[in-house]
């Protein structure tokens, strides 16, 4: 789990500046949220000249669960995004043509703590998560876009079950289990130890390079102005999500076995070659 007081994007008033919001606004037009929750927006909008629904978590200072003011997917956000996934699958069941989802994934870790835990935390992140699998496996595109922090449960709940991964180079685009310090302490290490560690093990690095070295993120996009996208690179994300709805559309298998042609998954791959052979000579 992310230490809460890790925090890579924050403003001049110690507060999560929301890159999630910034995308979702830039790239929906400003369209207003589906529905009046405080931290997951659903909006409507339009991608490659069809329907679509992007999804976001952000901050809620006012949030009843002092864990999940910062971006965090708590219990009732963990809910809130299979309920926002859901509605997709059932207005499009039965449609020739189903609508796209795009994961726009800015979370600092999931919300963790006694009240957290007591009332299954567990139970709503794994909601969020299977309601993508849902909709990737009923034949919705689901995209992810990485436009900021991808830590731990909360990126398993939003955003890692997407078809394609795309991600934004830059040092604030980070992914990885644990937030660095926590990390460092479960190692017993100082973070300029794990840090060097990540060097050399691409699995313990922060990097979205390292990340996509394991074959999980389907294209990096290197913008000119991440703290105030221009037109040009509004036009590039735009264009890169329209990329991977079309490879999606056109990828009869529609899974997540692309993910293991990375450079760094080749025991993976011979793992799973060996599980086939002996379940095909014991069958």
């Amino acid at each position: 789990m992310m230490d809460a007081t890790t925090n890579t994007n924050a403003n001049h008033d110690g507060k999560r500046a929301s890159r999630g919001a910034m995308w979702l606004r830039l790239l929906t037009g400003g369209a207003q949220p589906s529905h009046d929750w405080a931290a997951v927006k659903a909006v409507d909008a339009i991608l490659a000249g069809q329907d679509a629904r992007y999804i976001a978590v952000v901050p809620d200072p006012d949030n009843r669960f002092p864990r999940a003011r910062n971006g965090e997917v708590g219990l009732v956000e963990g809910w809130q995004l299979a309920r926002a996934v859901q509605e997709v699958v059932q207005l499009d069941r039965g449609a020739a043509v189903k609508r796209p989802i795009v994961a726009i994934v800015d979370v600092p870790s999931q919300a963790y703590g006694r009240r957290e835990e007591a009332f299954g935390i567990h139970q709503a992140l794994a909601g969020a998560a299977g309601a993508y699998a849902q909709a990737r496996q009923a034949g919705h595109p689901v995209i992810g876009l990485v436009v900021g922090l991808a830590m731990s449960g909360a990126f398993l709940a939003h955003g890692y079950q997407a078809n394609r991964l795309i991600a934004l180079d830059d040092p604030n685009v980070q992914v990885h289990a644990m937030g660095k310090a926590s990390a460092a302490r479960v190692t017993l290490r100082s973070v300029e130890a794990l840090e060097r560690l990540a060097a050399s093990v691409p699995p313990m690095a922060y990097d979205v390079q390292s990340f996509a070295s394991l074959g999980i993120l389907w294209k990096i996009l290197q913008l000119t102005n991440l703290a105030l996208p221009d037109e040009q690179d509004l036009a590039l994300v735009h264009g890169a999500l329209e990329a991977a709805l079309a490879d999606i559309l056109d990828d009869p298998a529609r899974d997540l076995s692309g993910r293991l042609q990375g450079r760094h998954r080749q025991a993976s791959r011979r793992v799973r070659k060996l599980l086939q052979s002996e379940w095909e000579a014991a069958h």
